[in-house]
């Protein structure tokens, strides 16, 4: 009777994965895992992270936000947007302003050197999101995009 393997040849064996990629969401998180630790890596250097840079492009693009609203959009707890809204704010990346319509709130925007910032740190995620999805061909890459929208869009 041959003898039983150790344990560490055994993990060196690739596993039997068929029936877990059968699953939509196994492939999505898998995706996701691989594309989060692009995106990390390359903006380590900048010191932004997927939320603070999402928050950065949405401020971008709707000067004059509330906290509620991103709040709202994002499913965020207001304790940690504060958090995040502070950290920007220390950079110079953002300003908080009287909203112009409602006295109780705060209006956000992005400063001269925000905008700078959003700019590049958006080139770097755009450059992230092809390499970590360097299989697929660009029309394949928008088709993969398109598709993702229709599901979380629903």
């Amino acid at each position: 009777m041959p003898a039983a393997r150790p344990a560490r040849d055994q993990a060196l064996e690739p596993l039997d994965t068929r029936a877990l990629e059968t699953l939509i969401g196994y492939d999505v998180r898998r995706a996701s895992l691989v594309l989060t630790d692009v995106f990390a890596k390359r903006m380590a250097p900048l010191g932004v992270g997927p939320v603070a840079f999402t928050l950065l492009l949405l401020i971008a693009a709707n000067p004059g936000i509330t906290g509620s609203q991103l709040c709202t959009l994002l499913d965020l707890r207001s304790s940690n947007l504060v958090g995040l809204v502070k950290q920007l704010t220390d950079r110079a990346l953002v300003e908080r302003r009287p909203h112009p319509r409602d006295v109780r709130a705060l209006s956000l925007q992005l400063t001269d050197e925000g905008h700078r910032f959003t700019q590049k740190a958006y080139e770097v995620a755009l450059a992230a999101g092809v390499e970590g999805t360097h299989g697929l061909s660009p029309d394949e890459r928008a088709t993969l995009a398109r598709l993702l929208r229709k599901v979380y869009r629903t």
